[in-house]
């Protein structure tokens, strides 16, 4: 008889979060947009406490939504010497930013396009960390960005797993922060990690949270709400449920054939997941969008070693 009480306590928490994040979402499409340029470029960082919890397929998939309503989006791919962005999408890149750094080419000479109109940045093998490049290298790439501002609407960032000095500046430097995180106990615990460190070192304050791999709703929220309490109690952040992705066999299909799940198996429900995403994103765009454009998270970013260096 408990247990029957406990199920149903637990379900009606459930329904209660489940319309407080409706609500939160329909107060945030309403809210004018803040700190927009002109051009309106959105700067994006997909991030995560761990890896294995899928993060550089959101940022495919969820890219290539984003394309698919019109948008035209750039991907960083900035786990250095590890990223494999273009892996996922079955690419073989000339030159990537391995390229730049060593002055053979110019950024925009390494873009590639990748499925749907989408254009990568891809990341090279054995990169430094970006807060150790000189101020020469900086001043280079930001010289040729303008151009590249013009081109897009959306640039998302494909950051590193855990909580390195790469990750705190991508994050930092980017307008909307998206940690991902899974149902598994030891996600849940490195994600509160990351953004306690982005709370407490680098005055961060929002994020969305997106539960990858749920079993389903109910279990996606269910995570949400154990880390917004554990945030709600240590932390002055706020935290807005974004959504899921649910787990999805086609997905495992789709990164062994190397092409997007949303592309592959696009009637599956974890691409139907991928498209509502990309309409809360879009929905959601002028919420605490603060912190510029484009231009402002490469200065922010690249010329933070400037500052250190004259420190």
């Amino acid at each position: 008889m408990n247990a029957t009480v406990t199920t149903g306590d637990q379900a009606d928490s459930l329904r209660q979060l489940a319309t407080s994040v409706k609500k939160q979402r329909k107060a945030a499409a309403a809210r004018p947009q803040e700190g927009m340029n002109a051009k309106g470029v959105r700067v994006i960082s997909v991030t995560s406490g761990k890896g294995g919890v899928g993060k550089s397929n959101v940022v495919v998939n969820l890219s290539l939504a984003l394309a698919s309503r019109g948008k035209k989006v750039l991907v960083i791919d900035a786990d250095l010497g590890l990223g494999n962005i273009d892996v996922l999408l079955g690419l073989t890149p000339d030159y990537t930013l391995n390229d730049v750094f060593a002055g053979r080419k110019r950024l925009e000479e390494i873009i590639v396009e990748g499925p749907g109109g989408i254009r990568i940045i891809p990341a090279g093998s054995g990169l430094p960390d970006f807060t150790s490049l000189g101020l020469q290298e900086r001043v280079k790439i930001m010289d040729e960005l303008d151009a590249l501002e013009e081109e897009f609407d959306i640039l998302v960032i494909d950051t590193e797993a855990g909580i390195s000095d790469n990750v705190a500046y991508f994050n930092t430097a980017s307008q909307e922060i998206v940690v991902v995180v899974t149902p598994e106990p030891t996600s849940i615990t490195d994600v509160y990690a990351l953004i306690k460190l982005l709370a407490t070192r680098h005055s961060e304050r929002y994020f969305k949270v997106l539960v990858n791999m749920a079993k389903d709703t109910d279990d996606a929220l269910q995570v949400f709400a154990k880390l917004s309490n554990v945030t709600s109690r240590f932390l002055d952040i706020s935290l807005d449920y974004l959504g899921c992705v649910l787990k999805d066999e086609t997905l495992v299909e789709a990164v062994k054939s190397q092409k997007p799940v949303i592309e592959l198996f696009p009637d599956s429900p974890v691409s139907a997941c991928f498209t509502t995403l990309a309409r809360r994103v879009l929905e959601n765009g002028g919420e605490r969008r603060v912190k510029g454009n484009v231009q402002f998270f490469f200065r922010r970013f690249l010329g933070s070693g400037a500052v250190m260096e004259s420190a």
